[in-house]
């Protein structure tokens, strides 16, 4: 199944791992993909230390890192990292600030100690450019992909001075043009069946179009893949790998807390919506109180991002950390695809590659056998 993309970066199979957890990441590459850590949300310590630890349990496998790169603004250079997160979280007005706390509250969500150790958000160009830097001085490190656009040109040429790829997601086919114009080495092409940011269109009508828009460019395909039989659907549309983000927020490996796994595990593929409510950004995510609130027409209107992602990124932390207090979950961030409604258990990462395979496989031979025999 090693499709040319695959020899490019010398892995044996065409799933990539999109996950927030280090375990993953090593799990996924040593079962012959390729695992890409999350990296929104650490600081370049924290990154430090996550890739310390990938670097010393994934052996002679390689893995890539994805960060939220904006397109830089006037005036940036001149910014400290510090001075940016004053000046944005200055910006939240208050009653943005006291309708978010109130909710958290009302649902029994405990705070934060003062001495828990240092946070970041990295949804601009000055804070992701250190995660960058750090992730670059890993040679098993091989490609960087930005979750927000186009990355910027210095950056593109800093990822290519350094030997690896650089390639982003994309919702909507004029995304994918400006990616191929800015000399991108892929192209992530995410239909809105997918977890967190994804456009309008469906995987199915938006795979194949990418796919022409951008040739000869590598496409991955992601978005309503949970089984070998959606991956064999995507594969026969050209694209060059298919990327996994859902599928391994419940398996084995992962970080997520019991109350997180018992809500991915009872919900429908109708339980998913796509929401403003947390990034500013329309995601899709677990439909719950928080994102029903955000809805009223007598509360406040979410703000853009990245304002709303600082103004909620406390209550992500608390969400995350008291996943089983009171009724966290009903306001607690999941981000996830339409696919939670195929995760009814818990898998290794190597068995749900194992199983991708058999499905795929056995996909393949039901269409071998319909086909017209000479």
């Amino acid at each position: 199944m090693q499709t040319e993309f695959c020899k490019q970066l010398g892995i044996e199979l065409p799933i990539f791992a999109f996950t927030h957890c280090r375990d993953v990441v090593v799990a996924v590459s040593k079962a012959g993909g390729i695992g890409v850590l999350g990296a929104v949300g650490f600081t370049a310590d924290q990154l430090a230390e996550e890739l310390d630890w990938i670097d010393a349990h994934i052996g002679d496998h390689i893995y890539g890192v994805d960060v939220a790169i904006p397109q830089k603004y006037e005036g940036m250079e001149e910014t400290s990292a510090e001075d940016l997160v004053k000046m944005l979280k200055a910006a939240i007005p208050e009653q943005h600030r006291q309708f978010a706390e109130q909710l958290l509250k009302d649902h029994g969500v405990p705070e934060i100690p003062d001495n828990d150790g240092e946070v970041s958000l990295s949804f601009s160009a000055i804070q992701a450019q250190v995660l960058v830097d750090e992730a670059l001085t890993r040679p098993n490190c091989r490609m960087i992909v930005n979750a927000l656009g186009t990355p910027p040109e210095d950056i593109v040429e800093q990822v290519h001075g350094a030997g690896r790829l650089i390639g982003a997601l994309a919702g909507r086919l004029k995304h994918g043009l400006h990616h191929k114009n800015a000399c991108l080495d892929f192209i992530v092409c995410q239909g809105s069946e997918g977890g967190g940011h994804a456009g309008e269109v469906t995987s199915m009508v938006l795979w194949p179009q990418m796919v022409d828009a951008v040739a000869p460019l590598p496409v991955l395909a992601a978005g309503g893949i949970a089984d070998g039989r959606q991956m064999l659907a995507a594969m026969s549309m050209g694209v060059s790998g298919v990327w996994l983000g859902s599928m391994w927020l419940n398996s084995v490996e992962a970080s997520a807390e019991p109350a997180q796994r018992e809500s991915y595990m009872a919900a429908t593929s109708e339980d998913t919506v796509r929401s403003r409510a947390w990034t500013g950004k329309t995601a899709r995510m677990l439909k719950n109180s928080w994102t029903e609130a955000w809805e009223q027409p007598d509360t406040p209107d979410p703000l853009p991002m990245p304002l709303q992602g600082y103004l909620t990124f406390d209550a992500v932390r608390r969400t995350h950390k008291y996943a089983g207090s009171g009724d966290c979950q009903k306001v607690a961030f999941n981000p996830i695809g339409q696919v939670v409604g195929q995760i009814n258990s818990s898998e290794s990462c190597r068995d749900i590659v194992f199983r991708l395979l058999t499905q795929y496989s056995e996909a393949l031979d039901h269409l071998n056998t319909i086909m017209p025999q000479e």
